[in-house]
């Protein structure tokens, strides 16, 4: 995910400052991994940096000064673009679990053991996920999807790596 962009696409609604920026993103994308003050105060610094916000006011207060950013002509453009250009589809082709597997077939481990265990984990988090969507509003539903059909596609690749390890054994053994 682009934080830049997404803060951008926060602004166009209307000035904000980078305390409001952080609340409306961690309620609109952040469920599971709120943003940082401080990654919000920098990525805003670039965004200030590249011409993609201006400062449209600052307010003193209590503590330091509060700036409030508007996104410009040039901030529109970029968000424009970056939702236009599709996400490359990642191939999982430097999986960790792939590694542990053929590990602990060049190690001579227990590779199926491996494969349980990660089977019962990914259940483990299905549960999960299905409980979050069945009580979650239509966005967690659709995020909770999301997540389900990667964990979905994972366990048919554990069950097929399963039914090959003696073949692939052969193989990592030459």
């Amino acid at each position: 995910m682009s934080i830049g962009h997404t803060l951008l696409g926060l602004l166009e609604s209307g000035p904000r400052h980078g305390y409001d920026l952080k609340r409306a993103f961690d309620e609109k994308f952040g469920h599971d991994r709120p943003l940082h003050y401080g990654q919000v105060y920098s990525t805003m610094s670039r965004l200030l940096k590249n011409g993609l916000v201006e400062v449209d006011g600052i307010e003193a207060g209590g503590g330091p000064e509060r700036k409030r950013y508007a996104i410009t002509d040039a901030g529109i453009t970029d968000v424009q673009q970056w939702l236009a250009t599709p996400e490359k589809p990642e191939p999982y082709l430097q999986s960790a679990l792939y590694t542990k597997v053929v590990l602990a077939l060049l190690t001579h481990r227990n590779a199926a053991e491996i494969l349980d265990v990660q089977r019962s984990e990914h259940l483990r988090s299905m549960r999960i996920l299905t409980d979050r969507k069945r009580k979650g509003d239509l966005a967690d539903q659709l995020i909770c999807d999301h997540a389900l059909f990667h964990l979905e596609a994972d366990l048919r690749w554990l069950e097929l790596t399963a039914a090959r390890l003696d073949k692939l054994a052969e193989v990592v053994a030459k």
